[in-house]
């Protein structure tokens, strides 16, 4: 079974680094590039186009700034006296105004020192300002002025504003909204005598809805690609993701509807993506429940073959009973119905446990065992029920080293115990079970030896297969259900271990030395076989 011990990662950021950019997986990529790439283009577009924008409205502003200078300057000389203080002459002012060639897209207004307007280009050019008239007044209502309304009154404001500046003798330029409600580029400057202001020149452009017009036709095409990776992302992610899923999920529901054992899958093991990946995990997992309905089938099959037999027994002891008047062959009789009975509990409770060894393995989690702690307590229990006759257990673990690994603690637990009763059962009265424990290349090894026959050379797999039972002769018929070491073998497998058995022969019992690297059979064709060698081997956990 492989360690759950955490493996530090010498790079701190990585871990940040794989969960934003998923590492291995194609398709986590290709959303994200494409997620990003929309991103990209529409955030790109918006700061190209916002500076142009700036860039636009900043050169209208330079324009005007330099046509009211040059404006500002003719007045200057030209409108203005400066005995006895400097003053604006409004109709020399209103007349240079009318004669110069003014900008067409602007409208340029001259005020005095007091903020009172002098003149009005729209009005020099007789350009007419218009605004939406008022409702219909019925016949019989009384007329009244409706005063100025909210955004007449804000447009003012900011006018008012504006020109104050402009009399500190400041340069004001901006944004402001008329009383139309258009937004307009405004630019106010100080007329100056020497050093005194008399009069302020106002330019204003209104051509700023026509640049953020402008700025949003630029900015369609930004968009229009965009809208269109968008919507190619996600008929990739439909075709790629969406589809094969679903066409998984209805292939499942075939299944739950036809109750049938396995799923005929889309073929999408050849992608190289999760979606393959989950494709071929379902093969194998559908393969696998097929492999294990099967399994338990024959399971079945073999409980009911090995079940019939102490019962078809159970039934002619029965039906001889009755015929039987002799004291001792109805003694005997008992005797077999017992042993039967005895049988039949065995085969029941063994069973049971096989049924439920897989459940019982999901269900609890891997934990650290130490091996000889484990082996310690198991052989100190057969210390303590030792009877006469009974082959005794010697352990032997290395001294002062703890040798770990990762597993339920339980069902390894039942390993041990289902090889020492094999070995004890085909062991001499009064004979010795060896228990090693040992590690090496980060496998730790259990061996569990015992005196008796050996095993037959062509028996050495099949002692692991259920209910194969091989008896020395005067064994006890019915004693053993055949299913100690196929449970033992599951159990050892799905810790990620090995289980092997075989044979000791009498040249390893005069060396005393262990081999390691003998299998399935240690014993040659030539030698004499000393007893029978059951070997565990489990990957170690390392602290």
């Amino acid at each position: 079974m492989a360690s759950d011990t955490a493996i530090a990662s010498p790079d701190p950021g990585g871990a940040a680094r794989r969960r934003f950019w998923p590492k291995g997986s194609r398709l986590g990529r290709l959303i994200i590039a494409l997620n990003l790439l929309s991103l990209a283009i529409l955030i790109g577009g918006a700061l190209t186009l916002n500076e142009m924008r700036r860039g636009l409205v900043n050169a209208r502003i330079d324009s005007l700034i330099a046509q009211g200078e040059w404006i500002a300057r003719i007045i200057d000389d030209a409108a203005t006296v400066g005995e006895p203080e400097p003053a604006l002459q409004p109709e020399r002012a209103a007349q240079l105004l009318q004669l110069l060639h003014l900008p067409r897209d602007a409208r340029v207004r001259l005020f005095d020192r007091d903020g009172r307007k002098i003149t009005d280009s729209y009005v020099v050019a007789d350009r007419v300002e218009w605004r939406p008239l008022p409702p219909v007044r019925k016949p019989d209502q009384t007329p009244r002025d409706p005063g100025p309304s909210p955004t007449e009154q804000r447009a003012a404001k900011a006018l008012q504003t504006e020109l104050a500046l402009a009399r500190t003798g400041e340069i004001v330029k901006g944004r402001r909204i008329t009383e139309n409600g258009e937004q307009v580029i405004s630019v106010s400057l100080p007329i100056r005598r020497v050093r005194a202001v008399v009069g302020v020149l106002t330019l204003e452009a209104g051509d700023v809805n026509e640049i953020i017009a402008r700025e949003r036709a630029n900015l369609i095409p930004f968009i229009l690609i965009a809208v269109g990776v968008t919507l190619l992302s996600s008929v990739l992610l439909t075709v790629l993701v969406a589809r094969p899923v679903l066409r998984l999920a209805r292939a499942a529901d075939r299944v739950k509807a036809a109750r049938a054992r396995s799923i005929s899958l889309p073929d999408l093991s050849r992608r190289d993506d999760e979606i393959g990946d989950l494709s071929r995990s379902l093969e194998d997992m559908t393969d696998t429940l097929s492999e294990r309905m099967d399994a338990i089938e024959r399971f079945a099959a073999d409980v009911a073959h090995e079940i019939r037999n102490p019962l078809t027994s159970i039934r002619s002891a029965i039906e001889t009973l009755d015929l039987v008047k002799d004291a001792k062959a109805r003694e005997r009789l008992m005797g077999i119905l017992k042993q039967d009975v005895g049988r039949l509990d065995r085969l029941v409770t063994d069973i049971s446990n096989a049924s439920r060894l897989d459940a019982e393995l999901s269900r609890d989690s891997p934990k650290v065992i130490d091996l000889g702690r484990l082996l310690t307590d198991i052989v100190q229990v057969y210390e303590a029920s030792l009877r006469p006759g009974e082959a005794t257990v010697v352990l032997a673990v290395p001294a002062g080293e703890t040798v770990a690994v990762s597993g339920r603690e339980g069902p390894l637990g039942q390993v041990f115990r289902n090889l020492i009763d094999n070995a004890r059962s085909f062991s001499p009265a009064g004979g010795e079970v060896r228990v090693t424990l040992t590690h090496d290349r980060g496998q730790a090894r259990v061996l569990v030896e015992d005196d008796g026959p050996g095993i037959p050379q062509d028996n050495l797999e099949t002692v692991f297969e259920r209910f194969y039972t091989s008896r020395p002769k005067g064994a006890a018929f019915g004693g053993n259900s055949g299913l100690g070491l196929s449970i033992a073998r599951q159990i050892v497998q799905a810790h990620g271990g090995e289980i092997h058995a075989e044979n000791r022969a009498k040249s390893d019992e005069k060396s005393g030395e262990i081999p390691r690297d003998k299998s399935p059979d240690s014993a040659s064709s030539g030698e004499t076989i000393a007893g029978a060698r059951f070997v565990v081997v489990l990957p170690e956990r390392r602290s």
